[in-house]
């Protein structure tokens, strides 16, 4: 057994390997289908993610920004899955979660240049993919491994990254057909993610070095409720 801390200080015991979300349940229902992320010893972990010691957690739901963080982190793996799908050859660089949504900087090749147009089919392509309500699954990878596994799919940014990294502190997240390199966390699923927007195109410097040759940044922002994101582009036009 595990002693489990509280915000509130209150200790529950529970079996090793019991989830965060296990723990959301166990205390309601209408909690567990509300948690999006956790906070276990100070790291934001996945909801899915086994706990196997002692440790002090807190249960995040959208109004917290840690839950917003790991949607919009789930949102641009999504992105990559469909880019992936609908662009053959596409090498992937960063895809992380902004203050107000996510974006993923992508090589589409030489002579590929989206258009705001390709915006539309790109999301139809991710609300595709969500339908389908697909597992983040974290693994744990060594560098070995990872160097081979993105290496014989030429993923040259990949490889480049997992070179800094120390053996045994490397995951990788697998949503659907889609593996990349990432600490996480995740959404337990892409069930979660009910609207989508794409929002624009820029060009940004492999790992801002000038020097370095010019990705395409696709960015988007997602929310759990289709309301929320109307609110959102109403608010985002009045801005303007």
């Amino acid at each position: 057994m595990i002693k489990v801390t509280f915000p509130d200080g209150s200790v529950k015991e529970f079996e090793s390997g019991i989830t965060p979300y296990e723990i959301a349940q166990s205390i309601s229902p209408r909690l567990a289908q509300e948690v999006l992320s956790s906070t276990v010893n100070d790291q934001i972990w996945d909801i899915s993610r086994p706990v196997t010691s002692d440790c002090t957690i807190k249960l995040h739901k959208w109004e917290d920004p840690e839950a917003k963080k790991t949607f919009w982190h789930t949102s641009a793996h999504i992105l990559g899955e469909a880019l992936m799908e609908l662009y053959p050859g596409v090498q992937f660089g960063i895809g992380p979660a902004i203050e107000n949504g996510f974006y993923y900087d992508v090589d589409l090749g030489d002579g590929v240049e989206l258009k705001d147009a390709d915006l539309v089919k790109i999301e139809d392509k991710m609300k595709e993919l969500v339908s389908k309500k697909e597992q983040l699954v974290r693994t744990d990878i060594s560098k070995a491994d990872a160097l081979k596994m993105f290496g014989d799919r030429g993923e040259t940014y990949k490889l480049e990254l997992i070179s800094e990294l120390q053996d045994g502190t490397i995951t990788t997240y697998t949503n659907g057909n889609f593996v990349d390199l990432c600490r996480g966390p995740h959404l337990a699923s892409t069930e979660p993610v009910k609207a989508i927007k794409l929002t624009s195109i820029a060009g940004a410097y492999w790992r801002g070095d000038e020097k370095r040759k010019m990705l395409t940044r696709v960015y988007g922002v997602s929310f759990p409720k289709k309301k929320m994101l109307d609110e959102y582009l109403v608010l985002l036009e009045e801005a303007m």
